[in-house]
């Protein structure tokens, strides 16, 4: 088609417009208004392919940036390896991680039929190792094996301006429902692996490689998520030191893996704050008086990313807070449960070199997978079976929810609470303004003995 356009160029014959040989559209008027409505028209049909044309037509004779064969060319492979590119310098390791594995999924989908497919898990390490990495990434650290894989993957690539068509374009978008395993995913992840492609494309426009957005003619829609916490997860105060307690019993007595977390789990439901922010959290920030309540000034964050995502090379990112203006600090109030434990962590480990509460045996930042496999053991050993089997305080992040429901529940300022937490209000009222496990059981109890006091009275005639 593109091709036709270059060579055949645009003409008008009979009022239509035609290009090469094929007649694209027929206009019913001849004047010049209509004939420029039709232009346009016809343009914003053919998109990316017609601009393009039209510029390669009156660009100077030259292989160009593509090559000999021109822009239109230009496969979705090799453009998503130049977006990742061009968006490293200055993002969040995590935004880089989540970048990479929307454009691996979007690839996967974008692949003709052709002889020699790798198997998909070799497809995919390929294409989340290497593909989509930053400038300074070298093509000779790509083992031979890899380099094969990416090299097909290049030549079965589909071209980019595919995504006009409405069957490929719903294809990829029915892909990013899906899970490797083929098992639905998760909708919040789903709605971030769309954002990416939609961003994607709309850099493409940027770019002049299409000329209008493809997804906006496709009615599709990411799965609805609740938005609300699940008050199932939610404990109360005598379940959160059941588990702080059953921390301590977690793993050997000399290697210590449960008593060095204690802290970091506690400062999570009392303070309510996020696994980033806990293990990213110094004493020199923490006043931690002897009685009363302390303080926590909050300023950095040390996201868990891989080595490929973050600048330093190291497996955590070291950022700000989350969506605040680099340098913001948050003060966080800590309670007196907290301020003991913290001080008892302190007194009993020391802190790490830089003056991290929480770290490994070996002084490095606590990882997702330990906080993770440290939680489920603690539960097992807290909870009773029937409790155990449920979602009550399933995930190590639920302390946090459990925390903001808590200060909600105790009749604290929402906006007080959003401050602390780190939220917007609107935010904080959507998905935290939920009952402690088993507060309806409390409420009951007060209601029961309101209309027994009343039963009791001896003129129950009286006002």
């Amino acid at each position: 088609m593109v091709q036709q356009l270059v060579q055949g160029g645009l003409t008008g014959v009979g009022g239509g417009l035609v290009i090469g040989r094929q007649r694209v559209r027929e206009f019913r008027h001849d004047t010049p208004v209509d004939r420029g409505r039709g232009v346009t028209a016809v343009a914003g049909e053919l998109g990316a392919e017609l601009a393009r044309a039209i510029r390669v037509g009156l660009a100077p004779s030259g292989p160009g940036p593509y090559g000999s064969r021109g822009p239109s060319e230009l496969t979705w492979y090799a453009f998503a390896v130049t977006y990742a590119r061009d968006h490293w310098v200055g993002r969040a390791a995590t935004t880089r991680n989540e970048t990479s594995e929307a454009l691996a999924l979007v690839t996967r989908a974008m692949l003709w039929d052709v002889p020699g497919r790798p198997g998909d898990d070799v497809l995919h390490r390929a294409l989340r190792s290497w593909a989509f990495l930053g400038p300074g990434a070298s093509e000779h650290d790509i083992p031979a094996r890899d380099r094969l894989v990416l090299a097909w993957v290049a030549k079965a690539s589909r071209p980019l301006v595919d995504f006009h068509d409405p069957v490929v374009a719903r294809s990829v978008l029915e892909a990013l429902r899906l899970r490797r395993d083929g098992s639905a995913a998760a909708p919040e992840t789903v709605r971030r692996k769309r954002k990416v492609l939609v961003k994607a494309l709309y850099y493409a426009m940027e770019q002049g490689e299409l000329g209008s957005h493809p997804l906006n003619r496709i009615r599709w829609r990411v799965p609805k998520q609740a938005r609300s916490v699940d008050p199932r997860s939610v404990i109360n105060p005598h379940q959160a030191r059941d588990l702080l307690a059953a921390l301590s019993y977690v793993g050997g007595y000399h290697r210590a893996k449960g008593r060095r977390l204690v802290g970091l789990f506690a400062g999570m439901y009392y303070a309510g704050l996020r696994p980033e922010e806990a293990v990213a959290v110094t004493l020199p920030d923490c006043t931690l008086p002897e009685t009363g309540w302390g303080r926590l000034v909050l300023h950095r964050t040390r996201p868990q990313a891989g080595k490929k995502w973050t600048d330093s090379g190291e497996f955590h990112d070291d950022r700000g807070l989350k969506n605040r203006p680099p340098g913001e600090v948050r003060i966080v109030p800590l309670p007196p449960p907290l301020v003991a434990i913290w001080r008892d962590s302190v007194q009993t480990h020391g802190t790490a070199p830089d003056g991290r509460l929480f770290f490994t045996e070996r002084g490095n930042i606590v990882g997702y997978t330990i906080i993770h496999r440290v939680w489920k053991e603690a539960r097992t050993l807290a909870l009773p079976p029937q409790l155990a089997a449920t979602p009550l305080a399933k995930r190590p992040y639920d302390l946090r929810h459990s925390a903001l429901s808590t200060w909600l529940a105790a009749g604290a300022d929402p906006a007080e609470v959003a401050q602390r937490a780190g939220n917007s209000v609107e935010v904080l009222l959507t998905r935290y303004a939920k009952c402690l496990y088993d507060r309806q059981s409390i409420n009951n109890q007060r209601i029961e003995d309101l209309l027994e006091a009343y039963d009791s009275r001896p003129d129950r005639t009286a006002g």
